[in-house]
């Protein structure tokens, strides 16, 4: 029997033990923070933790519905800039699933709490998937400006 085919409270109660086992591994490690529980769905629940090294840091998301590897299944890279500026550098993990939201309301009340604005760059190795990002970054409160014959753009949030 596969863990997708046990009854929907038997995948819950594994789902809460993996979890327990996560927080204690993660909390393990050199430099990660849990930060946070989120349930994405009726089924599905994902821990996020931040680890900090001098200027820069990580919002990564793991998932309750496997084991725990030592490593992320989402993270939002940013980084501390002049003029109080958080920067994100990457988004990295599957798109689509709610991952990149969580991240991004975490860096919103980092950002918020510390009296920081949001900036990042939108670039060309992006151009084939603009529309998803504008969206996404469109429902998270931020300026968009793109320059279409550039094939890049910047976004920017200062808070709401």
């Amino acid at each position: 029997m596969t863990t997708s085919t046990l009854p929907k409270a038997d995948r819950r109660d594994l789902q809460m033990l993996r979890m327990q086992q996560q927080v204690r591994e993660i909390a393990k490690e050199e430099k990660k923070e849990v930060i946070g529980i989120e349930q994405i769905d009726d089924e599905e629940w994902v821990i996020v933790s931040k680890a900090q090294s001098n200027d820069t840091f990580q919002v990564m998301i793991n998932q309750c519905s496997h084991p725990y590897q030592g490593t992320w299944d989402f993270v939002l890279e940013a980084e501390y800039q002049e003029n109080h500026t958080l920067f994100i550098d990457d988004i990295k993990g599957e798109p689509c699933r709610g991952f990149g939201t969580i991240c991004m309301n975490y860096l919103k009340e980092i950002a918020w709490k510390e009296n920081c604005g949001i900036e990042g760059n939108i670039a060309k190795r992006d151009w084939g998937h603009v529309e998803r990002l504008a969206h996404f970054y469109k429902k998270h409160s931020f300026d968009i400006s793109l320059d279409v014959e550039q094939q890049n753009g910047r976004i920017r949030w200062f808070g709401q």
